[in-house]
């Protein structure tokens, strides 16, 4: 087995495929490799819809882009395996044994395979392994890498905006009657029940922040396929003039540059909140099943919940089947919430 104390890998391949925001919150752990090694060259595989939040970063040096429309069957995929492989890279970091990530990481034949404890029927394919350390999300990747010295010591997830994509937002938000630092991104899209809390109450939050703020206005965030969604917001909100629903979908870079001149965002827990941290806008999060485990620890980023003896539950479906946790949140207790860290920022 190789001794990782004096390992010094020339080529270092990091495999997470999915989801958009657990890539970008794989991002503190590319950086500590590079700051590990200096010298090495990093490449990452991951799904082309998560390559957004890799573009520009500079301790990378090339993305493998896996399109599942461009590879019709399992032949074209091991081939496209094989081309990965062929790059010899020294340290294979597998954040998470899917089954393609397997592949690649069997046909690398690294010297190092360093991944969480595999199930006894994986073994073969890891050289290394270490169990995560529960913690905020971004940290428990990055302690898989123990075994190679490195330590979080609390890098955020990072994403790289250029200048023309932040005068972008700019011309964007005039477009829309913004400025920058007087509004409040929204994100109040979730495809599962229990993560969204319900657009009524997020209506009528919006009205009681816009009486007590009426110079903050709300930027509604939503995906491909999320209109209906977010405008139910807007169909619920007593203050219409206080919101601001885009025709169409942004792009996620586009997204992140939007929530860069954004005084906070609010949204359930899902990918937009990593967005903003990762370009230093505050967030608070509605809460329903998940544990506070995806909040990047500072004062600048909370978690608001209901605190029920059910939640966390961690789960896609309400076994009590009323959504307790999210319907009895209420709109004032989130509204007052919001004011007072605009008072306080």
């Amino acid at each position: 087995m190789t001794n990782l104390a004096t390992f010094e890998p020339r080529r270092i391949l990091v495999c997470q495929l999915r989801q958009i925001g657990d890539v970008l919150l794989t991002t503190p752990s590319i950086r500590l490799l590079k700051e590990r090694y200096p010298d090495a060259t990093i490449d990452v595989f991951t799904e082309k819809k998560c390559t957004p939040v890799l573009e520009n970063n500079p301790h990378l040096h090339k993305v493998w882009a896996l399109n599942k429309k461009e590879l019709p069957n399992f032949l074209a995929e091991l081939k496209f395996y094989a081309r990965i492989a062929r790059e010899n890279y020294d340290l294979v970091v597998d954040f998470q044994q899917l089954p393609r990530c397997r592949f690649v990481t069997l046909m690398s034949r690294a010297k190092v395979r360093l991944s969480y404890p595999p199930p006894w029927y994986n073994r073969l394919l890891y050289t290394h392994w270490a169990k995560p350390v529960p913690a905020y999300s971004g940290s428990y990747r990055a302690s898989i890498l123990a075994p190679l010295g490195i330590t979080w010591s609390g890098q955020a997830p990072e994403i790289f905006l250029t200048e023309a994509e932040t005068a972008w937002a700019r011309e964007y938000l005039a477009a829309h009657g913004l400025t920058p630092g007087a509004y409040i991104t929204l994100d109040p899209t979730h495809r599962r029940t229990t993560r969204l809390w319900p657009s009524r109450h997020y209506g009528a939050m919006i009205g009681q922040v816009h009486a007590a703020r009426p110079d903050i206005r709300f930027l509604i965030l939503y995906g491909p396929g999320e209109a209906d969604m977010a405008r139910e917001v807007l169909d619920n909100c007593p203050a219409p003039e206080a919101c601001v629903f885009p025709d169409t979908v942004i792009g996620l870079r586009q997204m992140a540059a939007v929530q860069s001149l954004a005084r906070l965002h609010v949204g359930n827990c899902s990918g937009p909140r990593h967005f903003a941290v990762a370009v230093s806008t505050p967030t608070l999060t509605i809460l329903g099943a998940t544990s506070g485990g995806w909040r990047f620890p500072s004062d600048q980023h909370e978690d608001i919940f209901e605190d029920l003896p059910c939640r966390p539950c961690n789960q896609n479906t309400c076994s009590r089947k009323d959504h307790a946790c999210l319907e009895t949140l209420s709109p004032e207790r989130v509204a007052r919430r919001i004011l007072g860290i605009l008072g306080s920022r």
